[in-house]
């Protein structure tokens, strides 16, 4: 952290700010103690005894990934790409949250699993589940230490600690409210997050719109820079992809992040689904992605905007950004949103913003942490390790695992430290984890042909598929710059993934049909995929295909808007 003192990134605050954080941290902490009360089993503490309302799951689901993720790397990619950035919301988000909602989650809450490697224990038998438990496990721990790092991040520059001591203090807390209360704790926590993150961006974005003139002075000033056109157009997005080719990167944008990562991501990564399956109810459970959309549609705005308002407004990151990256400035893109709270906000809105920060990362870490947990506790420990043991044993494991968790993240926080904008790093992870898991999932659910031996050979091939394609990347042999090298490690995971497992489905004996209904479309009875109409499911306004058209209706047309 030598270069960033360096750059004067300490955030001057005061006893306002200082109360303002101290108050946040009583609620967490008192939101975690108030949920211990009410989790006495295994299903409470992993999935809130599946009894909460649409709306409390769908803030959750949105606030869970509302992580550094979003807050450092989106903001980064905003100040580094521009508006390009906004095709990981409307292209490569929306369509697979509407996707999950209309199409997978009846699987999902229909068939009572308690994880998503569970659901696949149930279609394809152990060796898949077996495989995907440990990657699905590694893969969380890995993505919370980029929470926990920018977690750490803002400590070190609000208190001054050694980033070590940020990293360390930062864990406790997040380890404190999980360990108390489980997904209760978790989600309740998420949707207050939800509101403070919002309470930091609003003013952050509308101040920084004011100081350079509104969104016509960012235009002029961003069309000065040597890129200045690709910024302020979201298509063909060559900047973003790395891709000269301007179909070319529009294929790369539409198939590898439209499709295969981000249906990779959104429907088949257990820490945002373990919020639908929490819900109440089948209706709820399937309106709870379709609800996060929206707020998720238009939070692109104050995200990706803030990101572009840095990029001109701080000297240090605009002359970093002028020199392609390479400027020892003492900041990379990551400090984006840090710069902007640094030189636009006074005393108390700056104890907003930094609880605002916290709050995210906070969020982000706790959601990967709570489905690292579960899928550990079930998938992995019961059914491999020690079984058929009473519920409290399971109990106490998911809160052991949960403190080994932690300490896990602290180790890859400083992973993630070596990127200069953790969007790269994440975007691989995805394309390792997230990809080849969707293929195995988008044919397992719809090809009632596809056997258990493929659903193992399948996930294995595909994550071996991207990691080789990011290895030729670094070696220089391939020669993609951006995020491209992501998206085309995901596409090659995904068509791998669907080659070797159909290849080996057709030379394999499959399950008979008696023990996929429930699991595959076409054996699965009508009425278990129709929207109930009675109770709090009543209401044409409730019915989740009318929430999907508006959502894709408002996403329409910001693509329009920001073409």
């Amino acid at each position: 952290m030598d270069v960033v003192a360096q750059a004067d990134l300490r955030l001057d605050a005061g006893w306002v700010d200082y109360a303002l954080l101290a108050t946040y941290f009583v609620v967490v902490l008192g939101i975690g103690y108030l949920a211990r009360k009410s989790v006495s089993s295994s299903l409470d503490f992993f999935l809130s005894g599946r009894s909460l309302p649409a709306w409390v799951t769908g803030l959750a689901f949105i606030s869970a990934n509302l992580g550094a993720v979003e807050i450092f790397g989106m903001t980064a990619n905003g100040a580094q790409y521009g508006i390009p950035t906004a095709h990981y919301y409307w292209i490569g988000a929306i369509p697979a949250m509407v996707f999950l909602g209309l199409v997978m989650m009846p699987f999902y809450y229909g068939s009572k699993v308690r994880s998503v490697p569970e659901f696949l224990l149930r279609r394809f038998g152990k060796f898949a589940h077996l495989v995907n438990g440990l990657s699905f496990a590694t893969a969380q721990v890995l993505i919370a230490g980029v929470n926990l790092f920018a977690l750490a991040t803002v400590v070190n520059l609000l208190l001054g600690w050694p980033l070590w001591l940020s990293v360390v203090v930062a864990a406790a807390i997040v380890l404190a409210y999980t360990s108390l209360g489980g997904l209760s704790a978790a989600v309740y926590n998420e949707v207050m997050q939800f509101f403070v993150i919002v309470a930091m961006l609003l003013p952050l974005t509308f101040v920084g719109l004011h100081r350079v003139g509104g969104w016509d002075g960012l235009v002029d000033k961003i069309s000065g820079q040597a890129d200045g056109a690709a910024q302020l157009s979201s298509w063909p997005g060559t900047n973003l992809t790395g891709i000269g080719d301007a179909t070319l990167s529009v294929l790369g944008i539409v198939f590898g992040l439209g499709f295969v990562l981000s249906f990779g991501y959104w429907t088949t990564n257990f820490a945002e689904v373990q919020r639908a399956m929490s819900a109440k109810s089948m209706s709820a459970a399937r309106r709870t992605p379709l609800i996060g959309a929206y707020p998720k549609t238009l939070i692109a705005l104050v995200i990706i905007i803030p990101g572009m308002i840095a990029a001109v407004l701080s000297p240090e990151l605009a002359e970093y950004k002028a020199s392609g990256g390479t400027a020892d400035t003492g900041v990379t893109y990551n400090n984006a949103i840090l710069l902007l709270i640094r030189d636009l906000l006074p005393n108390g809105m700056l104890g907003i913003a930094i609880t605002g920060l916290l709050a995210a990362f906070m969020a982000g870490m706790a959601a990967n942490v709570s489905s690292f947990n579960t899928v550990f506790t079930y998938d992995i420990w019961q059914s491999y390790v020690v079984k058929d043991k009473p519920d409290a044993y399971y109990l106490r494991v998911g809160r052991l695992i949960t403190v080994v968790g932690c300490l896990a993240a602290i180790g890859t926080a400083f992973i993630a430290a070596s990127f200069n904008n953790i969007m790269d790093y994440l975007q691989t992870l995805f394309g390792f984890f997230n990809a080849p898991l969707f293929a195995t999932f988008i044919l397992g659910m719809f090809w009632k042909r596809m056997t258990p031996l493929a659903g193992g050979l399948g996930l294995i091939a595909g994550t071996a598929a991207a990691v080789t394609v990011d290895v030729l990347n670094r070696a220089g042999v391939l020669g993609l710059a951006g995020q491209g090298a992501s998206f085309v490690a995901a596409s090659t995971a995904f068509v791998v993934d669907i080659a070797v497992s159909v290849a080996v489905s057709l030379v394999t004996k499959p399950k008979p049909d008696r023990e996929l209904v429930g699991l595959v479309w076409s054996l699965t009875p009508r009425d278990q995929l129709r929207h109930e109409t009675t109770g709090d499911a009543a209401g044409w306004y409730r019915r989740p295909g009318v929430l999907a058209a508006g959502v894709l209706a408002l996403t329409v047309a910001l693509n329009v808007i920001f073409w």
